[in-house]
């Protein structure tokens, strides 16, 4: 149970802030960035879903509590001793990727294929969906680059690998089912 009676502690006011293991790390350290950058995906998603009706706002809802599950996986260095922790640190699974997969399956097959790259843009949720994009690409870059040097949670990173992917597809939704679709014109102002 998290409880945060008091918001500021003063203990990172020199540059340093604790990992899920209690451990002190730089706020500059890679598995911050990482998961810092998951945070800002979260907050980004937040403004998307002021522009969300019906089923995408649950599926928003979804994602944001599996980017609080990915923070505090990523937060939580040491996987190889998780067995020796006083309570099981939550580590992504398998099965919420899959869950990603089929979301994207099923909104992918109302979709006609596309012929051009699009440009982010149409309605304003297809918009915020390409800036969440982004940011889950960057996430996804960031958590490869913390993987290259401390051990890192494989679903995790596949997590956002497929999330980027989801909220291409789910723009495209957003863009009356892709017939809004900005289409990118190969140099068209040469």
């Amino acid at each position: 149970m998290v409880v945060l009676n008091k918001i500021y502690t003063r203990t990172g006011d020199a540059g340093e802030t604790a990992l899920g293991n209690g451990a002190r790390v730089a706020k500059h350290a890679q598995r911050v960035i990482a998961y810092g950058t998951v945070d800002e995906l979260n907050a980004a998603i937040g403004v998307a879903r002021l522009h969300a009706t019906g089923d995408t706002v649950a599926s928003f809802s979804r994602i944001q509590n599996d980017l609080f599950d990915l923070g505090a996986d990523l937060c939580r260095p040491d996987m190889e001793r998780d067995a020796e922790a006083e309570y099981t640190p939550l580590r992504m699974i398998p099965s919420q990727v899959d869950r990603l997969e089929a979301e994207i399956d099923t909104m992918n097959a109302r979709l006609k294929p596309l012929r051009s790259f699009i440009l982010p843009g149409g309605s304003a949720l297809a918009a915020h969906l390409h800036v969440c994009r982004t940011i889950a690409r960057r996430a996804e870059r960031e958590t490869v680059a913390l993987s290259a040097m401390e051990a890192v949670n494989e679903s995790a990173v596949k997590y956002l690998n497929r999330l980027s992917d989801w909220f291409f597809v789910a723009g495209r939704i957003a863009n009356n089912d892709g017939a809004d679709d900005i289409l990118w014109v190969p140099g068209a102002n040469r």
